[in-house]
């Protein structure tokens, strides 16, 4: 009889010759790089800082490739949409102290959206750690515990031994369900060190499967099957999970509508018959959820955006599926299943039969109808324009990526995004700034795919930086900036709390002239021509900016 205990990984010939026979020079710095190669990683994000520059130097002589960018947090941005987009764990390495702490607005992101980050940072040598206060540069008394309340997990590597394992428990972790940030750090001497530690061949950091009960999928698909009027809320679990197509299934043998939350964008197919689409931010919609005796709520924590701003109060059962434990059950009192979401569908699929329900179509036609009179009455003729110019030039399996400006809180309720992980947002945390440099990890994890940023002209300032990144990578990315001379969303709020607004007008470059001297070609494009304009700069190689003058306006509140 063998038991688990008894199965060891015995070293190959070939590992046994490189462990008795270490190349000469190698560093703590290697350990990482070996490690990370090690656990599958082929593309890191960072920049080079005093303290990190043995780890810089290791990942330089390594088969890696670096994406260097100008700014900490655009780094962290780029690496957060690296790993929406493939699903596996990006490797930002930063600097000591102020470089690592620029970072922080970036892992909240990839914190708020579930996207495994491998934030690795130096620290300053281990003398002056342990409370010691010894005046190095960039020296903080505590470094991880600035990210321990943002990251999933921190881990400390003190020796260059424990470097290893390190790493491997953080990629581990952020590719554990929920996916998320974490954060590794090493002192500067220790990655500096010469070490005579094999190289690493061999790593296992395979994430658990988050499994359902089986008791609880079966009492969620007896409720679904004999639900009157059941109704399903994707969120952006699904969209993690590569859920969407049990998701289909779901729905479709339930006859359940279906809406997608902000995060969950393309998780359910636009014009199907079912869809909701992504009308959270309406009463006709909050008032259609209300009413469904039975709501399935898939990978969402029915956050403020995802409920109406807390205006949602579901009358019939809930069960919500959600990875994030923090999440399940948080807003709302639901039967809770705590799994993968795309485990926890096929559970319910093996167990739920057919649910005819005819009129099901016609109950999701008139709310939608009900929705399309309320938006008709205002007049936003301009702003629903701009979206379909820009879907209309947006190849199907293009991402596209927005930042916090009027035009993208559009794009979450109106946006067909055709395909699931095809359209990101900083909606999680809701941070500037977030739209360029995510476009350019897009670029680098799908090259030769054009990749769609769109920012505001206040949010553009927060990543100009990165057009030189853009150059230096020939990264296939256009960038839309809707400039109305200030941050037009916050002037709109400020206005209708106070009735005047305050530090919302801004003086700002010529977009164009400014991206020319980046050596990135620019133009300015109207809302006549922007279709043909966005067609033509993404089927060109290479970055272009496209600047659209235009003020647009948010539709009516219905929250109220």
């Amino acid at each position: 009889m063998t038991h688990d205990h008894d199965l060891v990984l015995r070293p190959t010939d070939a590992q046994t010759r490189a462990a008795l026979a270490p190349p000469p020079g190698r560093t703590g710095g290697d350990l990482v790089a070996e490690t990370l190669r090690g656990l599958g990683a082929t593309t890191v994000f960072g920049l080079p800082g005093q303290h990190a520059l043995a780890l810089f130097d290791a990942v330089g002589r390594s088969d890696l490739r670096l994406v260097p960018l100008r700014v900490e947090n655009n780094a962290g941005f780029a690496a957060d949409a690296y790993g929406r987009v493939t699903g596996e764990a990006a490797p930002l390495l930063l600097s000591t102290g102020p470089g690592a702490l620029t970072a922080l607005p970036a892992l909240a992101e990839a914190a708020a959206a579930s996207a495994p980050v491998l934030a690795i940072s130096s620290q300053v040598p281990t003398a002056g750690l342990g409370g010691a206060r010894r005046g190095h540069l960039h020296e903080l008394r505590d470094q991880a515990a600035s990210f321990r309340e943002v990251v999933k997990s921190v881990h400390v590597a003190r020796t260059p031994s424990q470097i290893p394992s390190a790493v491997a428990a953080a990629w581990q972790s952020a590719l554990t369900a929920p996916h998320g940030p974490v954060w590794v750090e090493i002192p500067e001497d220790v990655l500096r060190a010469e070490t005579v530690i094999p190289q690493v061949t061999g790593v296992d950091a395979t994430p658990p499967e988050l499994v359902p009960r089986p008791e609880l999928t079966a009492l969620a698909a007896h409720w679904l099957q004999e639900a009157a009027r059941p109704v399903i809320v994707a969120g952006g679990g699904v969209v993690r999970a590569d859920a969407a197509g049990k998701l289909k299934q779901l729905a479709e043998r339930l006859n359940a509508p279906v809406v997608t939350t902000f995060g969950g964008k393309g998780a359910f197919p636009w014009q199907h018959p079912l869809s909701l689409q992504s009308w959270l931010e309406d009463r006709h919609m909050t008032d259609f959820l209300e009413d469904a005796d039975v709501l399935l709520v898939v990978g969402s924590g029915l956050g403020e955006l995802s409920s109406n701003y807390h205006t949602f109060f579901p009358a019939g059962r809930v069960v919500q599926i959600e990875a994030d434990l923090g999440k399940l059950e948080s807003n709302h009192p639901a039967l809770g299943i705590h799994a993968d979401a795309r485990l926890a569908l096929q559970a319910l699929l093996e167990t739920v039969g057919e649910r005819p329900d005819p009129d099901a179509p016609a109950r999701v036609a008139k709310v939608l109808a009900e929705i399309r009179a309320r938006i008709d009455a205002q007049d936003l003729a301009l702003e629903q324009s701009l979206l379909a110019s820009v879907r209309a030039a947006l190849p199907p399996r293009s991402p596209s990526f927005w930042d916090m400006t009027i035009l993208s809180y559009w794009a979450w309720s109106a946006f067909d995004a055709r395909h699931p992980n095809t359209m990101h947002s900083a909606q999680g945390a809701g941070g500037l700034g977030y739209a360029f440099p995510a476009a350019l990890g897009a670029c680098v994890a799908e090259p030769g795919t054009p990749v769609l940023a769109v920012s505001g002209d206040g949010g553009a300032m927060y990543s100009i930086a990165e057009l030189a990144t853009a150059r230096q990578h020939d990264l296939d990315v256009t960038w839309l900036i809707v400039d109305d001379g200030g941050y037009g969303i916050l002037r709109e709020y400020a206005t209708e709390a106070f009735g005047r607004a305050t530090a919302t007008e801004l003086a700002r470059p010529d977009f164009t002239a400014l991206a020319d001297s980046f050596g990135v070609p620019a133009a300015t494009t109207t809302p006549e021509t922007l279709t043909a304009d966005l067609k033509a700069a993404l089927a060109a190689p290479g970055p272009s900016v496209l600047v659209l003058n235009a003020t647009l306006r948010m539709f009516a509140p219905t929250h109220l």
